[in-house]
């Protein structure tokens, strides 16, 4: 069978840049892209000018856990047909154009909410928005992805990965860099706070996000993707509600918890004399419960019948089930522990950078051209290198050498810390960041969709990629308590050793992957 890793000449690599379905990734790669910087690096920077505690600020990275969520209504996106809506774009399509609105819609929210204000009413209200902006996005990337996998070939895949890459990193950057531009021009420094300069931003930002409405409306639907089914709109409607209980269920015992998980957090804070290692453990526990909770919600109403349980079974237990038919139990557990813990490094030490940029005496122009306008070119850079390297030399060793630099990169953060403010050592350990990460997320994303069933193409890789920012995210917004703690340089040296064991995952799955590193067509 043909392999995503056949080996090709530099210049036939090269030019399947020029096929349309790898060149319509950049634009579809701009809209997921463009949301993610509002929820992190841009955002952090606003809730600190406006004078928001360190800590607290890291932990709104925790409204993009929706990306980290997403399996559980991935389901949604391939069986619930949106009314009006996918009958005039088709499935995918249809669901693209509800996220971006919902994308808009959030972004909006947001840039109408001062949390400079000091009260907490108006930051539980932009952080609300925040969730409604990941949880959209997060619904934009599951239709993305499973759009990516549905109209390329497994040999274009990595092709695919790069552009969409390349596309992500431009909306990135102008949500980042253009961003920090725009807020500065319109008068807000970290010493002088100015609202309105942050609102007229993101309302900016808001706009630019009708570049993927425009694409949704150009592009054409899947020709491969498989929707036809024999279930009533009733089985739908119902489908839905049984998601909609179960996910009402969480959020109340989430909610419910909440006085008794500060009290317990003080309990053990007092045990374990670390008050970071007691709210992990503490949050820990209180998501599993919540979990747990939902799932057992989930299955008395299923006894009841509300819902078809054979679509359930289908949408949620037969994906599943094909991935550990597919392979050994075994490397299946590998498969998902590399998932899992792969983009842990990078991930946890991203969430603080921006933070750490702004604490070593960089301004928000210094930090824009050189993490977000230069970081922005090394990284393109690396995605295309890394599309034609995957090709060259296989996705496997190409995943073990992104691990291997993600983690020596991170060394070159603890040495950036200790040397204080040097515009010169930061252009460099940013390059070098920014092109292996490049390298190691596009062979990242052609590995994921090398492991992805085209039956199951929404659920499946949505579970993946779920998996691969789950813990990284939940790690990540303890970051800012975390180096408070510890200081930067030993931060950075934690993340950096964090990575190491993704070197043994790799070699593990090359291994019982039995296939010298390369993943087989279907």
């Amino acid at each position: 069978m043909e392999s995503v890793q056949k080996k090709l000449s530099w210049s036939e690599a090269s030019r399947s840049y020029l096929k349309p379905q790898v060149l319509r990734m950049l634009f579809l790669g701009f809209s997921a892209g463009l949301p993610l910087a509002l929820i992190f690096g841009t955002l952090s920077l606003w809730l600190n000018e406006a004078g928001v505690d360190k800590s607290t600020v890291t932990f709104f990275s925790w409204a993009a856990l929706g990306y980290s969520f997403k399996f559980i209504w991935a389901p949604l996106v391939d069986k619930l047909p949106l009314p009006f809506v996918t009958r005039a774009l088709g499935r995918r399509r249809g669901w693209l154009l509800f996220a971006q609105l919902g994308i808009i819609s959030a972004i909006c929210i947001m840039a109408n909410i001062n949390p400079g204000t000091g009260e907490e009413i108006h930051l539980t209200m932009i952080a609300m928005g925040a969730v409604m902006l990941g949880f959209s996005s997060a619904t934009q990337d599951i239709v993305i992805d499973a759009y990516r996998i549905e109209t390329g070939t497994v040999k274009l895949q990595p092709m695919m990965s790069s552009m969409y890459m390349a596309g992500y990193r431009v909306g990135m950057i102008v949500a980042g860099a253009g961003a920090l531009y725009l807020a500065s021009y319109w008068g807000s420094t970290a010493d002088a706070y100015q609202y309105n300069a942050w609102r007229n931003t993101y309302l900016t930002m808001a706009a630019c996000a009708l570049v993927g409405v425009v694409t949704t409306l150009v592009i054409r639907e899947p020709d491969k993707i498989v929707t036809e089914s024999h279930y009533t709109n009733q089985d739908y409607l119902r489908f839905f509600a049984l998601f909609l209980f179960a996910a009402i269920a969480f959020v109340l015992f989430f909610l419910k918890t909440s006085s008794i998980s500060q009290e317990a957090t003080s309990t053990l804070s007092a045990w374990f004399a670390n008050d970071v290692l007691a709210s992990v453990v503490v949050e820990g526990i209180r998501l599993i419960c919540a979990g747990t909770v939902a799932l057992v919600i989930t299955w008395l109403l299923l006894k009841a019948g509300a819902a078809n349980k054979e679509m359930v079974k289908e949408a949620y237990i037969a994906p599943i089930t094909d991935f550990f038919n597919r392979y050994s139990l075994k490397t299946a557990v590998i498969l998902l522990l590399l998932i899992g813990f792969y983009r842990i490094s990078d991930i946890v030490m991203g969430v603080i950078a921006n933070i750490f940029y702004q604490d070593m005496g960089y301004s928000k122009v210094e930090i824009a051209n050189a993490s977000k306008a230069f970081g922005f070119l090394m990284i393109i850079v690396g995605g295309f290198l890394g599309g034609v390297l995957a090709l060259r030399i296989g996705v496997m060793r190409l995943l073990f050498v992104g691990a291997l630099l993600a983690s020596a990169t991170n060394v070159l953060f603890m040495l950036l810390a200790e040397a204080g403010y040097s515009p010169w050592m930061l252009y460099f350990v940013i390059a070098a960041d920014n092109l292996s990460g490049g390298i190691a997320l596009s062979a990242f994303i052609a590995f994921l969709s090398g492991l992805t069933s085209v039956s199951f193409t929404a659920m499946q890789y949505a579970i993946f990629s779920s998996l691969m920012t789950l813990l990284p995210k939940i790690l990540g917004g303890y970051s800012g308590a975390i180096s408070t703690v510890v200081g930067y340089s030993n931060f950075f040296m934690i993340t950096a050793l964090l990575g190491l064991p993704v070197l043994l995952l790799v070699w593990l799955a090359s291994r019982h992957l039995s296939i010298d590193g390369r993943i087989k067509e279907e």
